[in-house]
């Protein structure tokens, strides 16, 4: 499996992922935006097929319209201020109209299966490099705002009180969640991509415990469901998207159920 150049880029490109993912995900989930992964995976469609039609690489495309359409869900939730989940689907519905009228037009001529769904034959040199370039300054980025993002995530007014510039660090996070999105799609495809997104930290949350050990866990399970899902699609011939998002899933089950039987343990001890 490992002699062939293609699996060597998907795995590489799955362990920047595994990190990214949780890693802007665990904010997402406690600042309850995870419809915003699900909102600007779409985006990314529409960034890939604007891409595809104007002949610049789908990558980058989807990277630029993904953070644009990132900003101006920032900039509407100054106006939708109580109906946050309004501007999720007011993005969607542009993303969508966007990707089909250019997917039907014939110009953007691509497996959109693989788009879809991933495909780890289509992660190329060259999308590695953009891949852990990319995710390399995203982690970069995150470290230094750690900080205040997570007192943004429990407290958005304290932050405001203490002189952090709130909209700043969000307006620079959502570019990062964009930014996470778009290297994402080659492996997972767009239609799973939020579920890498969202299912780790659920599985980590699962553990209560702190907010630091929650995260490493995130990132624990991310690895675990991308590695496997990867592994397995590859026996299988299966897309990679889909069998990382039932690996997920799969994952947070057990968990789930090892919780019950140690909580039924520990009422039995007692």
């Amino acid at each position: 499996m490992l002699q062939y150049e293609f699996m060597q880029n998907a795995l590489i490109a799955g362990f920047f992922i595994s990190i990214l993912c949780p890693l802007v995900g665990i904010f997402l989930v406690l600042k309850r935006y995870s419809m915003m992964g699900d909102t600007l995976s779409h985006a990314s469609f529409a960034g890939i097929a604007i891409g595809l039609v104007v002949g610049i690489d789908p990558l980058l495309a989807s990277f630029g319209f993904t953070s644009f359409c990132g900003i101006f869900i920032e900039f509407l939730r100054n106006y939708y201020k109580k109906y946050s989940e309004l501007v999720m689907s007011i993005i969607l519905t542009l993303s969508i109209g966007i990707a089909i009228i250019l997917i039907s037009t014939g110009k953007a001529s691509a497996n959109v299966n693989s788009i879809l769904f991933g495909s780890i034959l289509t992660v190329s040199r060259k999308d590695l490099l953009i891949i852990l370039a990319i995710g390399i300054i995203c982690i970069l980025i995150i470290s230094s705002l750690f900080s205040k993002l997570i007192y943004i995530t429990f407290d958005e007014e304290g932050a405001k009180a203490i002189g952090i510039n709130v909209s700043l660090v969000n307006y620079i996070f959502t570019l990062l969640v964009g930014a996470t999105i778009s290297v994402s799609i080659r492996v997972m495809g767009i239609l799973v991509i939020s579920s890498m997104i969202v299912v780790p930290v659920a599985t980590a949350l699962q553990l209560k415990k702190g907010f630091k050990t929650t995260l490493i866990w995130s990132i624990i399970f991310g690895f675990l469901d991308i590695f496997i899902g990867i592994i397995t699609s590859f026996y299988i011939d299966s897309a990679p998207g889909g069998t990382i998002a039932v690996t997920s899933v799969i994952i947070l089950i057990i968990t789930l159920i090892v919780n019950i039987i140690l909580k039924k343990l520990k009422i039995m001890k007692n």
